[in-house]
């Protein structure tokens, strides 16, 4: 099973006001463990960045301008996240402003279906708690590190906090099925099994018990299927 895990940055609160995405960090699940593989890609928004956002992820317009625009990096970021289910904090901001920036480029939508709310997860299990992504790493011990918001690290802390909220890093106990090849890439030998005792463990059954099975089989005549593999 492979998620993405994923954060933006913007301008802003509302793309239907000229608010546009300023960063992009993503990354790869498989069956709940972190792959390694990672998208990040800072974007020219070719406008101004409002005081209010700068002090949150500290993204100024010069900085940005020598970025990408969006429909550059477009295709490869939906390459990236493919049809995986994608693992956001408060989902219906991120999809807002992905899907506002697919529309401006006549580009299909993507599914709401495709997201999953951490924080609709952690209400749910939390009710009535704080329930952001700082709150939530105080609250299973995560530790952050950062004084300013960037969407890469927010991913890798996200993920985190995610694999906490659904059960811990092994929320299935391992018994999901893995592939050979999948093993192999995980440095799991999948040919793997159990060597043969060299010494026998002794019959727990007594000779009492073994006459009296046999007693027991021979009175059963040709109906004991098991007496013909003698």
């Amino acid at each position: 099973m492979r998620e993405i895990v994923m954060d933006t940055e913007t301008t802003g609160l509302d793309p239907n006001s000229g608010d546009r995405i300023v960063e992009i960090g993503a990354v790869e699940l498989f069956n709940h463990m972190p792959t390694g593989k990672t998208y990040h890609q800072y974007i020219n928004p070719q406008r101004d960045m409002p005081e209010g956002a700068f002090a949150v992820h500290g993204l100024s317009a010069e900085f940005l301008s020598d970025k990408p625009l969006f429909k550059d990096i477009a295709q490869e970021f939906l390459d990236f996240a493919g049809d995986s289910k994608m693992v956001i904090h408060n989902a219906a901001f991120d999809m807002k402003f992905l899907n506002a920036e697919l529309k401006w480029l006549d580009r299909p939508e993507l599914p709401w279906a495709q997201a999953l709310d951490t924080l609709a997860i952690a209400r749910k299990k939390f009710p009535g708690a704080q329930n952001s992504l700082d709150a939530l790493c105080r609250r299973f011990g995560i530790t952050t590190e950062r004084e300013l918001h960037g969407a890469l690290l927010d991913s890798e802390i996200l993920a985190e906090v995610y694999l906490e909220l659904i059960g811990g890093r092994q929320p299935d106990f391992a018994l999901s099925v893995v592939s050979n090849d999948d093993a192999t890439d995980n440095g799991i030998n999948a040919s793997w099994s159990p060597p043969k005792r060299p010494t026998q463990l002794p019959s727990r059954i007594t000779e009492a018990e073994l006459e009296a099975h046999k007693e027991f089989v021979g009175k059963m005549g040709e109906v004991a299927v098991w007496a013909k593999f003698k």
